[in-house]
């Protein structure tokens, strides 16, 4: 298995896929002005070539942050497509991943399901995993911007965007990184919620602006940059969801990410994220002696933690070193049936 990435940062499709010979699964990440006329010029370059795109920032060893970059895979068995109407009822469009698995007929040793989702990413989880359960089959991906994704050379709103990808020469392994540790013994039951809008409205009784200022000893003003050192978890069995708070509203929190009504919550702080990325790569490299590639997703909130830390050049360089590294930068992670946020998810192909 082999994997592909060419990128231009002025945007020159053409240029991102010199080289490119032969692929059996192409990736796009784009920028808005100029997504619809790549994927439709990808299509016409590769036609018939399963595809998937969204748009947002790709990466190898260098960020492409306004241009468009390719990730394509060879020496793989890859079907793409697409569930629509994923706010309403994606499940209506189930038979076509029902029909994707049976077709590349894969297991959960050598076989990855990649989505790029435009939206609703709970619900889309949810569907996408009713499926993929029965061959225990993992899942990385991550939400795009503006509300589009694209699949096979065609543009969808409100859709999720998925490729099955059974890799033909080993295993393959899905991976899920928090750089955050609980603080304290905070726990909070959430209240008042309205899962429509994100927003959290009490927790334990009080108002959840009021609570997380006074226990962190912030201003409103400073809210929605201490998230990126004390966002909220969400417990789900013994593993924890990370949920980043988006924008104060009212006395209530407006979240990137479902909270329900009861719902149990801790407060997280940042832990030594250079000790947790060098601890990932070590387990990587324990777990896989032998790597084809790495293709990653990064929460957009720890692409800009990173790099005011002055850490996001040296972070793609302790991944390019695990050898072929590339991913995106998303606005929501997923991991298995997980909708997370500022996590990075990845899987290796061995």
């Amino acid at each position: 298995m082999k994997q592909f990435f060419g990128m231009s940062q002025s945007g020159d499709l053409k240029e991102a896929v010199r080289g490119l010979q032969e692929p059996q699964l192409i990736m796009l990440v784009s920028n808005q002005g100029q997504f619809e006329g790549h994927v439709k010029q990808l299509e016409e370059l590769f036609p018939k070539v399963p595809s998937i795109g969204c748009i947002g920032m790709g990466y190898d060893r260098r960020m492409v942050e306004r241009g468009v970059s390719v990730i394509a895979f060879q020496g793989v068995t890859a079907a793409a497509n697409v569930l629509e109407q994923v706010s309403l009822m994606p499940v209506k469009y189930i038979n076509r991943l029902k029909q994707d698995v049976e077709a590349v007929d894969g297991s959960h040793k050598d076989t990855i399901c990649i989505d790029f989702c435009a939206g609703n990413d709970a619900c889309a989880l949810t569907t996408i995993h009713s499926v993929l359960k029965h061959r225990k089959i993992s899942l990385v991906g991550g939400t795009g911007d503006a509300g589009m994704v694209s699949a096979n050379g065609t543009v969808y709103p409100d859709a999720v965007a998925y490729a099955l990808v059974r890799n033909k020469n080993g295993r393959v392994k899905a991976y899920k990184e928090n750089i955050y540790h609980q603080m304290g013994n905070y726990r909070f039951i959430a209240s008042r919620t309205d899962k429509g809008r994100y927003i959290i409205g009490e927790l334990n009784g009080k108002p959840a602006r009021q609570t997380y200022q006074e226990i962190l000893h912030v201003t409103e003003q400073q809210i929605l940059t201490q998230t990126f050192k004390n966002p909220f978890g969400k417990l789900n069995g013994d593993d924890i969801c990370i949920v980043s708070i988006k924008e104060v509203n009212g006395n209530a929190l407006a979240c990137y990410r479902q909270v329900n009504d009861s719902d149990v919550l801790v407060l997280l702080e940042l832990s030594d994220f250079r000790n947790v990325v060098k601890h990932t790569v070590q387990k990587i490299r324990t777990d896989f002696p032998r790597i084809s590639a790495v293709f990653s997703v990064n929460c957009l909130f720890r692409y800009k933690l990173f790099s005011e830390n002055h850490y996001m050049q040296e972070y793609l360089g302790e991944m390019g070193a695990l050898g072929s590294h590339a991913g995106f930068v998303g606005y929501g992670e997923h991991y298995n049936n997980q909708f997370v946020n500022q996590s990075m998810a990845c899987v290796v192909f061995e």
